[in-house]
């Protein structure tokens, strides 16, 4: 054997080490890339009953679930969370810290609309993208020529119109009144969230001919709202449609408690009033009853109505959110567990895959590129309602135009589905039952 044949065969070995050792080093690298994610909700302060940290909770537990089975086309996701402690100029402090400091690619989550409201034109003027979890207020997206902020969760118009509408359906039925002869009552938190629903409230109502009595806002942090309780109880409203968050809620029930207001039905508007479990530690067997319009609880869904596989989705998430939260009944898991999973699921498995096999990453040229083209059916998601974002150029550009809420009801320890008619579980309970604290 020459020295010649000896080192070619040798140096063979070694140009294949070589190769094998860079293109595992390669593989390692791009293993290793990380999408970025500032995750902001409140996870202290009045907000974090609300919901908020329920909705944190879910959408952890999306990021955990996408990161164990892989990532994303070769990316982990690299989630920082942050602490909007109910405070707005927390949350846009906290915002500007995860773009400048912790260079996050996507900025995602936000409860509050107050919080939502500034934060997205801010985003979006810094042209980062922003995604939207749970912030409901149509003043987010309406009529601002947004590009880079997109929200897949309903708007609050949506929720104005959901509980005008269940009213007129049920009017005759239920209370012997028809629509117009229906004395409705519609009180807010004056944020963009509560005056966004009261807005839609406002119009549905009155385009069912409904007679408005009082229609009043007030602050969420006010220590009385007495006088508020003593003008309803002039007005005499069959309903009440109330939208707040957490301590405003129990202060009102309490006070209309102390000063004998009754009515037939009480619908509240997502936040507080999609805390069961809080509002049965507040209010006992006085919760029973409550309607809440909200994004639908996924649990509550017949996993045959979606997407083969979306049933097993939901168990897992609920699996997580039970790890994290003991003792809770599962009818009693808040729907806004759903929100924070859902749109971030929606996110992670539609819109950051095209953004990165068609539009080459995911800056956010490309992830608006790719978020424009998403086209979920209706059933395609574990709430159910399908995605599809307004184009630029529509009033609403960025919202989903495929999003819908549902009624829900409180009744015996459960929470059941009564509007719409094609997916409801349970029959209303309209009026209140004779004996309840609140029945007319």
């Amino acid at each position: 054997m020459n020295h010649r044949d000896t080192c070619g065969r040798f140096c063979a070995r070694a140009l294949v080490a070589a190769i094998a050792a860079v293109g595992f080093a390669s593989f390692a690298h791009a293993q290793q890339k990380e999408i970025k994610l500032g995750v902001i909700y409140d996870y202290t302060g009045a907000f974090a009953a609300g919901g908020s940290a329920a909705a944190g909770i879910g959408t952890k537990a999306a990021i955990d679930m996408i990161n164990e089975r892989g990532g994303i086309e070769g990316y982990k996701l690299k989630a920082t969370y942050a602490d909007a402690q109910s405070k707005a100029e927390v949350a846009i402090n906290e915002m500007t810290r995860l773009l400048d400091q912790e260079k996050v690619d996507i900025v995602m989550g936000v409860f509050s609309s107050a919080h939502c409201v500034p934060m997205a034109q801010q985003m979006d003027a810094r042209k980062k993208f922003f995604w939207a979890n749970v912030c409901v207020a149509s003043a987010v997206l309406k009529d601002k020529k947004l590009q880079y902020v997109f929200r897949p969760q309903v708007h609050s118009d949506q929720f104005g119109e959901a509980s005008c509408t269940f009213l007129q359906e049920n009017a005759k039925a239920k209370l012997g009144k028809e629509a117009k002869d229906l004395k409705v009552a519609v009180i807010y938190e004056d944020g963009p969230y509560g005056a966004g629903v009261a807005s839609g409230n406002e119009a549905k109502c009155k385009s069912l001919g409904m007679n408005m009595v009082l229609k009043e806002g007030y602050a969420a942090t006010s220590p009385d709202l007495s006088s508020l309780i003593t003008k309803l109880r002039r007005a005499q409203p069959d309903v009440i449609l109330h939208t707040g968050y957490n301590p405003d809620i129990t202060l009102f029930w309490r006070q209309a408690k102390e000063q004998g207001l009754k009515w037939s039905a009480l619908i509240g508007h997502g936040a507080g009033y999609g805390q069961y479990d809080k509002l049965r530690e507040a209010f006992g067997k006085d919760a029973e009853f409550i309607y809440n319009v909200d994004p639908v609880a996924a649990q509550l869904l017949d996993p045959k109505s979606l997407k083969p596989g979306l049933g097993d989705i939901t168990k897992e998430m609920i699996k997580r959110y039970t790890a994290e939260i003991k003792d809770r009944k599962v009818d009693e898991i808040p729907p806004h567990v759903s929100m924070g999973f859902n749109q971030s699921w929606i996110l992670f498995t539609d819109v950051i895959p095209r953004a990165i096999k068609k539009y080459g990453g995911i800056d956010p040229e490309a992830l608006r590129k790719a978020s424009l083209e998403t086209d979920i059916p209706v059933g395609g998601t574990i709430q159910g309602y399908g995605v599809k974002f307004f184009p630029p150029g529509t009033p609403m550009s960025g919202q989903n135009e495929r999003s819908s809420p549902v009624v829900m009801q409180y009744i015996g320890g459960d929470t059941k589905i009564v509007w719409p008619a094609a997916i409801k579980t349970a029959d209303p309970v309209l009026p209140l039952p004779k004996g309840h604290t609140y029945a007319r």
